[in-house]
């Protein structure tokens, strides 16, 4: 085993879980002889002894947040070490590469994407040698090969109980996190995952999948995340992992997302999930306008929605929908009509918040700068917000999204009831329709209405 202190692991959000940005390429690295260190800086300080000490410092950015945040600690890493090869890793990380490399003033050395671990790991190897020339250390920025992955190390991550629990009924349960697979067959146009990806998914071996789960159960986890980007890619592997679950550790419950369309195409599986502990599904609604829809190529209609809820309730599995009602192609109206629909129905407590002000990001490489009309109402790239700046027609809409998010940010901040939020957010929305000023309501403690819905203490978000 290499000395420890040349490679350092850093991650700073992951969902509010444990990440497996960092377990996975521990387990990598472990198996080609080397000992890095990590570091999960959304529960722990930087160390900054360690950041002068490394030789190869490479940033996890799975998400959005993730590489927002990871900027921002690059500038303090570079200050600290500028000699260091300094990588960024994951599936954001590419999409952003020339930001990071070229127009970042040279923050960055290096981009992973896609199957990263083998490549982040062969960079290692070539940093070994004092006399490497540059060109020669750069790695590929896309990888999309087969990979045989060990059991994720989690040994010297903080533990589980420091993350997001699950949260139902009155009970709270630690919670532990996996991916039966990666990548996407689907090419929804606002999703960063088709940009990287391309159509293709990678399984994970269910034995290194159950081995993983089994060692977050011995470390106190009693619920499991599942988050594959739709775990319904590959049913039959699906299947197979969630029934090896439940034989084993048959105890243990779990939730997993899956598009709205495979949940009606796979409908003869959900009474089986359920048996098998499945208690919710998080699904990418995104919207009920056809028009949204179809500009996304969501693969569903609004009609299919409704038919993937009385699947779900049929089979005792809550849905809970993710959203981003916010889009040039969204108007008041089908807001409004989108809010009806969530009281209606009675999903309220089956909806995050947060989901209600979630507005389009358009990162470089996006889908939607295929579109003509999309290539027309882009502005310049905000680099701070890794998103092409956009308008809407209605300046009323992006008023409406900044009174939401800061109704929704004050209500969580408050600890309000998610259906106190959600009245307020009507009240908002049916004020721009009226041309009445928005009210601003503070929000207050409040007391909790009936027991809610399975879900996980950390609220979704990009």
């Amino acid at each position: 085993m290499r000395a420890p202190g040349d490679i350092l692991l850093l991650s700073t959000y992951e969902l509010g879980h444990q990440p497996l940005h960092l377990a996975s390429p521990l387990g990598f690295f472990a198996e080609a002889g080397f000992a890095p260190r990590a570091i999960d800086l959304h529960v722990e300080k930087l160390d900054e002894e360690a950041v002068r000490r490394a030789r190869l410092i490479a940033i996890a950015v799975p998400m959005h947040t993730a590489l927002r945040l990871g900027m921002r600690v690059a500038r303090r890493v570079r200050a600290l070490n500028p000699r260091a090869h300094l990588c960024f890793y994951g599936l954001y990380a590419p999409l952003h590469r020339a930001h990071l490399i070229e127009e970042a003033g040279g923050r960055a050395d290096s981009v992973i994407g896609g199957e990263f671990e083998v490549e982040l790991v062969a960079l290692a190897r070539r940093l070994e040698s004092e006399n490497i020339s540059y060109d020669n250390v750069i790695p590929r920025s896309i990888v999309l090969d087969k990979l045989a992955f060990p059991r994720p190390a989690r040994g010297a991550l903080p533990p589980l109980a420091r993350y997001a629990h699950l949260l139902v009924a009155d009970e709270q349960r630690t919670a532990g996190y996996v991916e039966a697979s990666r990548g996407c067959l689907h090419q929804c146009r606002h999703c960063p995952i088709p940009s990287v990806y391309d159509g293709r998914f990678f399984v994970v071996q269910e034995k290194t999948v159950i081995e993983d789960i089994r060692q977050q159960v011995a470390a106190g986890a009693r619920h499991i995340t599942f988050g594959d980007p739709d775990f319904l890619n590959g049913p039959e592997h699906a299947l197979r992992v969630a029934r090896a679950l439940h034989r084993e550790l048959p105890e243990v419950t779990f939730d997993a997302t899956a598009k709205i369309e495979h949940l009606l195409k796979h409908r003869a599986m959900l009474p089986e999930l359920k048996s098998l502990g499945c208690l919710f599904v998080v699904s990418a609604v995104e919207s009920l306008s056809e028009r949204v829809l179809t500009v996304l190529d969501k693969g569903h209609t609004r009609a299919d929605v409704d038919l993937a809820l009385e699947l779900t309730r049929a089979a005792g599995i809550t849905l809970r929908p993710s959203l981003m009602p916010f889009s040039p192609w969204e108007t008041l109206a089908s807001y409004r009509e989108l809010l009806a629909f969530i009281a209606a129905r009675d999903l309220v407590d089956q909806i995050e918040p947060i989901h209600l002000a979630i507005r389009l990001l358009i990162p470089p490489g996006s889908k939607l700068l295929e579109l003509a009309e999309v290539q027309a109402l882009v502005g310049p790239l905000d680099a701070a917000a890794l998103s092409y700046t956009w308008s809407h027609p209605d300046p009323r809409m992006d008023a409406l999204q900044r009174a939401v998010y800061a109704a929704v940010e004050a209500g969580t901040a408050a600890d309000e009831d998610p259906r106190a939020t959600f009245f307020r957010v009507q009240a908002l929305a049916l004020a721009v329709a009226d041309g009445r000023p928005l009210p601003a309501t503070p929000p207050g403690r409040s007391e909790r209405g009936p027991a809610r819905a399975p879900r996980l203490s950390e609220a979704w978000f990009c």
